[in-house]
C-alpha cells in the first residue's frame, strides 16, 4: 500500500485592493488646534529677530509664558481698539452711503439738463421751420397772382395748404416740446433742492466722524503703537491663527480667561486636566469647542 504525501494547505493572503477606512474629516475647531500646536513648535529664530548692535544681547527664547502673555495683551489692545471704531458707528458707511447718493443725484440733474437743452433746441428748429414755412406761403401766394392756367394756380393751392399743415404741425411740437420742457424744469429744482439737503446732511455727518476720529486718533494710535510691540513675541503661524479665529470669534475674542472652570467665549466646561495644563503655561492649547486659545488668571494677573 503507497503511502499518501499531504501538501501543505495554503493559506489566502490579504488582498491587496483591500479597502482602507475611511479619514474622518477634523472639525474646525481641531484644525484651529493643530494650527496653533504646529505654531508653538516652530523654531525659536523665526519668533524674534536678533538685534545686531553694540551692548545688546540676541533673543534667542521666548517661553510659552511670555507668548500668553504676548497673546492676552495683544486681545486686550485690540479689543479697545475695537470699541474705538464701534464708538463711530455707522458714521462711515452714513457717509458713504450721503456721497453715493449725491454723486447719483448730480449725474441725474446733469442728464436732466441735457435734456432740456435738447428740448429747447427743438422748440427753436420748430420755430424756424414755421418761420421758412410762412415765407413759403408768401411767395407762392404772390406765384398765384402771375399764373397763366388753372392747373398753376391748384398746384401751388396746393403747396400752401402744404406748408399750413407743415406750422399746424410745428406749433403742436412746440406745445409738446415746452410742456416737457417745463416738466424737466420742475424737476431739476426739485432734485436740486434734494441735493442741497443731502449735501447739508453729508456735511454735518463728516464733521461728526472728523470731531470722533479727532478725539479717539491719538488713543487709537497708540493701541495700535502697543499691539504691534507685543506682536514681535510672536511667531507668524501663530498670528495667523489669532487673527483667524478673531474673525469667526463672537465680539473679535480670539484669547479668553478661564471662568468657572468654562471658556470665557463659549462657556462650555473645560476639562481638570486641561485646566491643569493650562496653569502650567508649558502649551498654547485652545478650546475644543469654540477653538479660542484660553489663558488662566495667572496670565490675566501679569497683563493687569
Amino acid at each position: 500500500m503507497s503511502k499518501m504525501t499531504s501538501k501543505p494547505i495554503a493559506t489566502s493572503k490579504p488582498s491587496k485592493l483591500a479597502r482602507k477606512p475611511d479619514k474622518k474629516e477634523d472639525s474646525p475647531a481641531k484644525k484651529i488646534v493643530a494650527t496653533v500646536d504646529e505654531a508653538t513648535e516652530a523654531p525659536v529664530e523665526k519668533i524674534i529677530p536678533k538685534v545686531k548692535a553694540e551692548g545688546a544681547e540676541d533673543k534667542t527664547e521666548v517661553t510659552i509664558e511670555k507668548k500668553l502673555i504676548a497673546l492676552y495683551n495683544l486681545q486686550q489692545v485690540d479689543s479697545q481698539v475695537d470699541k474705538i471704531r464701534i464708538i463711530r458707528g455707522e458714521l462711515p458707511l452714513e457717509v458713504q452711503d450721503l456721497e453715493d447718493e449725491i454723486a447719483g443725484l448730480e449725474t441725474r440733474v446733469d442728464n436732466y439738463i441735457q435734456e432740456t437743452v435738447v428740448l429747447e433746441k427743438s422748440v427753436t428748429d420748430k420755430k424756424n421751420a414755421i418761420r421758412d414755412a410762412l415765407v413759403l406761403i408768401k411767395k407762392y401766394e404772390d406765384q398765384q397772382m402771375n399764373v397763366r392756367n388753372n392747373r398753376e394756380y391748384d398746384s401751388l393751392t396746393k403747396e400752401i395748404e402744404y406748408q399750413n399743415l407743415e406750422i399746424q404741425l410745428s406749433e403742436k411740437r412746440i406745445k409738446e416740446y415746452q410742456t416737457a420742457l417745463e416738466s424737466k424744469t420742475e424737476e431739476i429744482e426739485s432734485f436740486q433742492k434734494v441735493l442741497q439737503d443731502r449735501k447739508n446732511d453729508l456735511e454735518i455727518k463728516r464733521n461728526e466722524l472728523e470731531d470722533i476720529i479727532a478725539e479717539t486718533e491719538k488713543e487709537e494710535s497708540d493701541l495700535i503703537k502697543n499691539s504691534e510691540d507685543n506682536r514681535q513675541f510672536i511667531e507668524d503661524r501663530l498670528l495667523m491663527a489669532y487673527t483667524r479665529i478673531r474673525k469667526i470669534a463672537r465680539n473679535g475674542l480670539a484669547v479668553v480667561q478661564i471662568e468657572r472652570d468654562a471658556c470665557g467665549g463659549c462657556f462650555n466646561k473645560i476639562p481638570p486636566q486641561h485646566q491643569l495644563d493650562i496653569r502650567m503655561h508649558k502649551k498654547i492649547i485652545v478650546c475644543e469647542y469654540c477653538g479660542r486659545i484660553l489663558v488662566d488668571s495667572g496670565i490675566v494677573d501679569a497683563v493687569s
